[in-house]
């Protein structure tokens, strides 16, 4: 049965007996599902504690715990339900499905239980559990990529391996003195995520675009290409490593990421996609991803009040939108599906939408910053909860013949 991939190719998929439900056939299935019911419940969760209204005993305090967990809960699930189910269209080789990928599936759902219940059985093997994620994920991408020798796709692996590192070194900040704090570690963890956004933006975007709305692809150009992606990069240096690089350093760096992204994307011509959800969302985006860079410049030059303000319209805006658009596109296509958003979809990419605005504007407008969280965190989770009402069949079912 032919199915469209991620980057828009299409595939024969093994129609063999299979000895696990659907539900494990590929990563996406259980990542997707579940990674979008963590994110729907736990913004909610934080924002409850945060306006005194519930008390709970968060890994690290509600602070760190909702840094963590929208870092090193939600973004990499995401993120590795993509990558392991892309990687078998890059190396035309099974990658993990059945009860090793239930396995995996069971180290990151253990690692947001400990995380946040602390059970008393776990206590003293919750960092470990949590670290296991992110490497077990590495190894299981890398295989098919060096069997298969798609030495074009390895980065992805170091890079995993790049945010293993930036979460162990969280949780040191959390039990011992460290040179970086949380803060700084959670700051270059979502320029890491930018950076990902880039890429996959830059890969897909355009063709989805055209396939989208019937009209000529635009073609890249090398430069610019290679400036967006590569300031951006240079950004998460910056980030780390702010106690010793001069303030101009990081500001000039900032624009130079956020202008080049917000170039390419206006060339990507959002105006054409205003009738095709899945797609006008991805625009919306990457134009969040690219103005947070440029809002970040304006906070370290103190011409606004906060740099959450350039992060959040990263996060919210460009990684929360990004994430749902792309999730609701993929499982339709991987389930042998029109890709079309219905009104429920639209609805919830809506309401992303509305919650990046409402984050962002809310906090420059100096609107009381409780109503901003509440209000953005309710939208944020109304998005989401959409997408799992109404996917939850269709990740649960058998595949539907083209």
């Amino acid at each position: 049965m032919a199915l469209l991939q991620i980057d828009g190719s299409v595939t024969e998929e093994n129609n063999t007996k299979r000895h696990h439900p659907a539900f494990l056939n590929a990563a996406f299935r259980p990542f997707f599902l579940l990674g979008a019911a963590f994110g729907a419940l736990s913004i909610p969760a934080w924002a409850l504690s945060f306006l005194g209204l519930i008390k709970f005993d968060f890994y690290g305090g509600a602070y760190a715990w909702h840094l963590h967990e929208m870092l090193f809960g939600f973004f990499p699930a995401i993120m590795v339900g993509f990558l392991l189910t892309a990687v078998q269209t890059w190396t035309k080789r099974k990658c993990i499905e059945g009860w090793w990928l239930a396995a995996l599936v069971l180290i990151w759902l253990l690692g947001r239980i400990t995380l946040a219940f602390q059970p008393a059985f776990f206590r003293d093997y919750i960092i470990v559990i949590d670290l296991l994620f992110l490497p077990a994920c590495a190894f299981f991408l890398a295989r098919p990529i060096l069997q298969a020798k798609m030495w074009r796709n390895l980065f992805f692996v170091p890079l995993l391996l790049v945010m293993a590192m930036l979460n162990a070194i969280f949780h040191l900040s959390l039990s011992n003195d460290s040179i970086i704090d949380i803060t700084t570690i959670s700051h270059a963890m979502v320029i890491l995520a930018a950076l990902v956004m880039s890429i996959m933006g830059g890969r897909v975007f355009p063709m989805f675009t055209a396939n989208g709305t019937k009209t000529p692809r635009v073609n890249s150009i090398g430069w610019l290409e290679q400036l967006s992606i590569l300031s951006i990069v240079i950004v998460f240096i910056t980030t780390l490593t702010q106690n010793f690089v001069p303030n101009t350093l990081s500001i000039a760096v900032l624009f130079v990421a956020g202008i080049s992204n917000l170039y390419r994307a206006l060339r990507w011509r959002l105006w054409v996609t205003f009738q095709v959800p899945l797609v006008w969302s991805l625009h919306l985006s990457y134009l969040a991803m690219s103005l947070g860079f440029i809002l970040l410049a304006f906070a370290k030059m103190h011409l606004i009040p906060s740099i959450s303000i350039g992060f959040h319209s990263i996060t919210v805006g460009g990684m929360g939108l990004m994430i749902l658009s792309m999730i609701s596109r993929v499982s339709l296509g991987h389930t042998g599906r029109l890709i079309k958003a219905n009104a429920w979809v639209t609805c919830s990419l809506l309401a992303l939408s509305l919650a990046a605005v409402d984050r962002v504007t809310g906090s420059l407008l100096g609107i009381e910053y409780s109503i901003v969280i509440a209000s953005s965190a309710l939208l944020w989770s109304i998005g989401f909860l959409i997408f799992v009402f109404a996917y939850i069949r269709i990740l649960f079912s058998e595949n539907m013949s083209r």
